[in-house]
Parts: C-alpha cells; structure tokens; sequence
C-alpha cells in the first residue's frame, strides 16, 4: 500500500498508540443517463500497537468534483468507451491527479452501463489498475442501497429523532427506494419512472420515449411522439403525473398499475415521515440545479416540491453524486489456527462482495431467508461474493450446525460451478464451520472460512495465497467510504 501521510503517536511508555495514514481514493459512476467522478483523500488511523489492527476512516476531504456529462453512446445500448475514457482522462487533469497517485478506487456501472458487454469494455479500461480498483455492477438493489447511504439517509436514520427514513433516488430512467432503520436498510425496491422518460433537443423536439415514457404519457392522456414538438403543458402534465406516482409510495399508497414496479414492492409500507431526495433530480429538489438538460428534470424536481408538505425533507449529504463517493483500503493479516480451505489451489481471490449476515437466532431457516435476501440485496448472481457473518450465538455445536445449515441451504443453486463458497466470520469458529459444511451439509462447491474479521454490506475483499512460512491469509477489505466513520 503507498502511503502519502504516514505519522506515529508514542504513549508515556514509549509504545505506538496510533498510527495514521492518508490514500488517494477516485469513485467513478458510470450510469445510463450520467457519468461522473469524485476525487478524495482518506485519513486513516490505526488504533492499538498490534500490527494486525484494521485501519478505520476518520477523516474524507473532497479534492475534486468532476463536471456531471450525459453517459456517451456508440449506439442506442453501446457505451462509447473511447468518448468515456477520453472524459475520465480529462476529469483526472482537472483534478491535477495521475492515475499512479491513486491508491484505491471503485467503478459502479448502473442501468445499461451494466450490461454484460458494457461492463467488460468499462472494466478494460482499468485492467491495467485491478489491485487498486473494486469494478462493480449495480442491479436496482444495489443501486438502491448505495444511493441510500451516498445521500446520508442511512446516517440519518442513526438519531433517535428520525429513526425511519425513505431515501428516494429519482435519476434519468428509474427511482431508487430504500427504506433506512436506525442506521441499516432493510428493503429496496426500484420504480419504473424517471427525468429522462421524455428528452428533446435544443429546438424542443422529442428526440426519445422510452416505453416506460410512452406508457406514463398514455395514462396521463397526453399525445408525445419522437420527432415532434413537445407542449410545454403535456411535458408540465407528465412530469405532474410522475411526480404523484413517485409520492405513493411515501404516502403508503398502492399503485394501480403494478408494472411500475421494477422489483418485488417494498415490504416495508408507509407512510414514511422523514424523506431524503436524492439523484439527479434531487438537484432540483433542493435548489442546487436551475438548467435544463433536455428532460423533465426540473419539472418533476419542482412538481416533487409542492407535493411534498407533509413530509419532513431532509437534505442529502450529496445528490447525483450518491452512488459516486470513494473507496478506502487496508490489509489485515488473519491468523491461520482456525481458518479452513478446502482447496489452496482456489486462491488468490479478488473482488468479492460482502453480503452481510446478522442472525438474530441460531435457526436455519432464517438464516438461509437472510442469506437470500443479502444475495438479492446486492444483486450477486454471480457468485463472486463472501458471505459476511457476525456471529453472537457461541461456539455450541447445536448453534453451529443451525448456522451451516442455513449458509448450504441459503447458498444452495447460486454458486456457478467451480465458484468456491466463501464465509468470513466475526468469531473464532473458522475452522468448525468449514468442515461442517463439507462434511455434514454435504456442500459440493470448494469451501473458504475464515474469522476475526468484521465486514458489512458495500464491503470488497480480495483473499491473498496462504504465506507457508506463517500459514497465514492476507485479506485486503476495500469498503466504500461515504463518510469518515
């Protein structure tokens, strides 16, 4: 890891009690509407004089706010990689950065910067830099829990004045729900509507309606055409319309038309008191955006306005920038008495996503539905993710095999062939856990348990090869930072 800060504090007996360091960090959103960058620095500090204590953020300072451009396009589905590097390279001068000053990264891909053939050309782009960067794809979910923590919504749900708190992340094509609880997210949900429905060119003729678009006009009893001139009354009315539906869910009201939904609904109803805007028409939300960018943007920002009196709006930490904040980094070295791995011919690993797992009973059964859940949460089918576990419930062999049993079972038909089962566990039972999954649970794919480390959703880990000499596994965790912890 290069260090640019790098400083001791002694005790009174001459012992190092901290230590700190300061990374480089660059968070790039490559979304179907918007592309942007956030250029950061991390202070980290190290508590403690073991060598194997974690570094934890207790300082993010924003270098450089790259401009917010449309998403470059070789085709209607196509992202135009060269247009795209070409605007990563320039935000990286802007920001009087070079690329080897940065220490780590992330790359979120959302909408149809996803797809399979977008994301491949997007995660060339920084091949040359895969130590460094976490590349990921968003689906709805992981979107959703992004934006939801990008905006502060989950921080805000930490007070105990406003302990329920319903992000709404409004962007180009859909909404992004996620419903924040004393600090966690217990559900997201995606929506089928958004600015950029409807977008027209400079002389105010329809250059695109998207179905979603087409379908919202339709119900409103509007006439749109691509290649027309759009009525400011009809885009006024569709953005009204849009607006009402977009507050439905926050009034706890269903909707008429359950095609609207892009995911299963929320399982959590409203009505939700305290509401937290984000996205690129949260801009327009709270004032911070007066320009039109050929979309229903600051129509429906304004119509969200005045329909939302009888909520308390929070503002957001940041708004389009949500899912684009930065990543941090650090190394802890895991003893190897405990850690089980079937096969050392599967390591190293990189880039898997931590799916967090927090039963709150040794029961199988709910630990394999909060296993799915997680799974489903951060859209990893996949199968390159590390079941994150935190464990409370003893070293018991009643409580274990509940555990295990509800990992095979909770895992069961979403690991590939030839994708190992990987399960980081808080407490000293590495070793337990992995052979009983092999050998009592019968579970077919390669196992990796390792312990004493604490990870949470929006977590990456990479998985060293076993170092002989100490028969030790060096695991990088690179977690997205949205503010100093």
């Amino acid at each position: 890891m290069h260090r640019h800060g790098h400083a001791h504090d002694e005790d009174d007996e001459g012992n190092f009690a901290t230590e700190r360091l300061r990374l480089r960090t660059v968070g790039i959103d490559i979304g179907t509407t918007t592309s942007h960058l956030i250029f950061s620095e991390l202070g980290l500090e190290r508590q403690g004089i073991r060598l194997s204590s974690a570094y934890a953020v207790v300082e993010r300072t924003v270098v450089h706010r790259s401009d917010v451009v449309l998403t470059p396009y070789a085709s209607p589905r196509r992202i135009d990689t060269d247009a795209l590097h070409a605007f990563v390279e320039r935000s990286y001068a802007e920001a009087g950065w070079t690329r080897d000053m940065v220490d780590s990264g992330a790359v979120i891909a959302t909408g149809e910067a996803a797809r399979t053939e977008n994301a491949r050309a997007i995660l060339a782009m920084f091949s040359g830099e895969a130590g460094k960067f976490v590349c990921a794809t968003a689906g709805h979910h992981l979107e959703s829990l992004l934006a939801a923590h990008g905006s502060g919504a989950v921080a805000l749900s930490r007070s105990p004045r406003t302990p329920l708190v319903l992000n709404v992340d409004v962007g180009g094509g859909t909404t992004k729900l996620a419903v924040c609880r004393d600090g966690r997210v217990e559900g997201t949900a995606a929506l089928d509507i958004g600015a950029r429905v409807v977008s027209w060119d400079g002389a105010g003729r329809i250059r695109a309606i998207t179905a979603a678009g087409d379908r919202l006009a339709h119900r409103a009893g509007l006439r749109l055409a691509a290649g027309a001139v759009a009525a400011g009354a009809d885009l006024d009315g569709l953005a009204e319309w849009i607006a009402d539906l977009t507050l439905r869910v926050p009034n706890g009201e269903p909707f008429d038309d359950a095609s609207i939904w892009l995911t299963d609904p929320l399982a959590t109803h409203g009505p939700f008191p305290v509401l937290v805007f984000s996205g690129g028409v949260g801009e327009y939300v709270y004032g911070w955006q007066d320009r039109e960018f050929g979309d229903l943007g600051i129509r429906l920002g304004r119509a969200l306005v005045r329909r939302a009196g009888a909520f308390v709006v929070a503002p957001p930490t940041e708004s389009i920038r949500a899912t684009c904040i930065g990543a941090s980094q650090y190394t802890v070295q895991v003893s190897g008495d405990t850690l089980y791995l079937s096969d050392r011919a599967l390591l190293p690993l990189r880039d898997l996503a931590a799916v967090g797992v927090r039963p709150s009973e040794a029961s199988g059964e709910a630990i394999a539905r909060e296993v799915r859940a997680g799974l489903t949460r951060l859209d990893r089918d996949d199968g390159r993710f590390a079941l994150a576990v935190r464990w409370s419930h003893g070293p018991a062999y009643p409580a274990l095999r509940e555990l295990c049993q509800g990992i095979a079972d909770g895992t069961r038909s979403r690991l590939p062939d030839g994708r190992p089962l990987v399960v980081v566990i808080d407490a000293d039972v590495a070793g337990i856990v992995g052979q009983m999954l092999r050998d009592e649970m019968d579970v077919r794919s390669p196992v990796l348990c390792v312990d004493q480390i604490r990870l949470s959703d929006l977590d990456f880990i990479d998985i060293g090869a076993v170092v002989p000499e100490k028969e030790v596994v060096p695991v990088v965790v690179k977690s997205l930072v949205f503010s100093a912890r």
